[in-house]
């Protein structure tokens, strides 16, 4: 039986228990050669190990007095037009294949006592072998009792379960500051050579008539594997810390929802990170936004960078981004919208300014089975500006209605596309 180990606020070690000696399809690498090539199928950074040094152009700095106002606005007029030009309207992404079933739901082997199924998280390809990163909602309360889970697949339609790498406390009185957990990100470090797992903690508590309680208060964590290199994306995970949490420091557009998503990437020397928040102290919820934040390490310190903040992305609900950088130096980040049946995504030229919002249909006609398409989990590099994208999806469920405040119940299972570049 797979168990996790010991979840306080201090430092924490995250024990994955498995009955396999090493993950399957996972070979050691002793040599950077062969990392090299791991670390570009993963995230396409080219700067990620010192194999790599192409940097990425810095940001103008405008100055800010009175009497360069005019220049500082029309040149960041400028570029911000010149970013649309060269990512958001000459390219989109075109869904190739579109799955018309759930890949992984609560009926899998592997998924039982998983009463809510899958959501959100995290896909990366390491050495053929797919991982999946994700919460799983194993019971009541709904989005309190949870897990983070850690599942392999070799062929992308057929996975087994790993390991569980944290389960929450399921408490309902708002008093413990790890209720329920969310959201489990791997992002490897080349500096330290280890992979890092970010990752949400809520408070919990039943809503009320003008506030949304159920995940509030949210602070993300910074867990680092006990094991170094690519191969040690399996941990164990040892908690470093909360990194971002809503305090003094928080801008304006932050609210009681806490900081509810978080991934970080590396833009030249820097670390910058796409962070999300919405004001649930007052139903109904009119806004879900997310802003940028940097840091010199992955480890931080991390600071807003508020000026920026935020982004003018989505107009009304933007949540759970994640960047890849693309081979030409683009990046693209994919995230949760509530556009029916799709995904969001955004270009960024540099990594700091970002295109108005896109749209992918990820289901369509015959081949819609779910009832809600939520989180897209990361663009997996496939050759040739071609991409698989896996997400999350509530599925149809007859009779299922959404509660008060709009939250389907319905069980999570993940969705796959295929999904191409177009380069108009």
């Amino acid at each position: 039986m797979i168990q996790a180990h010991s979840f306080g606020r201090g430092s924490t070690e995250f024990v994955p228990q498995t009955t396999r000696s090493a993950l399957p399809g996972v070979k050691s690498t002793p040599k950077i050669v062969r990392l090299t090539s791991t670390i570009t199928s993963i995230t396409l950074f080219r700067n990620a190990i010192p194999d790599y040094k192409h940097p990425v152009q810095g940001t103008p700095k405008f100055a800010r007095v009175c009497n360069r106002l005019l220049l500082s606005s029309l040149f960041g007029s400028s570029f911000w037009m010149l970013g649309a030009s060269v990512a958001g309207q000459t390219a989109e992404l075109v869904a190739t294949k579109r799955f018309e079933s759930a890949i992984l739901t609560v009926k899998s082997e592997g998924a039982k006592g998983n009463k809510y199924g899958f959501e959100g998280g995290r896909v990366l390809k390491l050495n053929g072998t797919y991982h999946l990163f994700t919460s799983e909602m194993i019971g009541d309360p709904h989005w309190v009792k949870m897990k983070l889970a850690h599942w392999v697949s070799q062929d992308r339609l057929h996975w087994t379960r790993i390991a569980t790498l944290a389960e929450s406390s399921g408490d309902f009185t708002g008093k413990d500051p790890r209720a329920a957990l969310w959201s489990p990100l791997p992002v490897y470090n080349p500096t330290d050579n280890r992979w890092n797992l970010f990752y949400v903690a809520y408070q919990a508590a039943p809503d009320t008539s003008q506030q949304w309680l159920t995940n509030h208060e949210g602070r993300i964590w910074r867990a680092v594997s006990n094991t170094p290199g690519v191969d040690g994306i399996g941990g164990p995970y040892t908690d470093a810390g909360v990194i971002l949490q809503r305090d003094r420091d928080s801008d304006a557009w932050e609210g009681l929802q806490g900081t509810d998503s978080f991934f970080p990437y590396k833009v030249g020397d820097e670390w910058y990170a796409l962070y999300g928040s919405a004001h649930t102290e007052k139903i109904p919820i009119s806004l879900w936004q997310v802003g940028l934040a940097k840091a010199p390490e992955l480890a931080g310190p991390w600071v807003r960078c508020t000026d920026r903040n935020p982004l003018t992305v989505e107009k009304r609900f933007i949540e759970n981004p994640i960047v890849t950088k693309l081979e030409d130096g683009t990046y693209v980040a994919v995230y949760d919208t509530d556009e029916p049946n799709a995904i969001g995504y955004t270009f960024s030229p540099d990594g700091v300014h970002w295109s108005p919002g896109q749209h992918l249909l990820v289901q369509e006609g015959k081949g819609v089975w779910a009832s809600e398409v939520r989180t897209p989990l990361g663009l997996i590099p496939a050759g040739k500006d071609s991409f698989t994208l896996f997400y999350t999806a509530n599925e149809k469920v007859s009779g299922m209605q959404t509660d008060a405040n709009g939250i389907n119940s319905a069980p999570g299972s993940l969705g796959l596309v295929e999904v191409r570049l177009k380069k108009q």
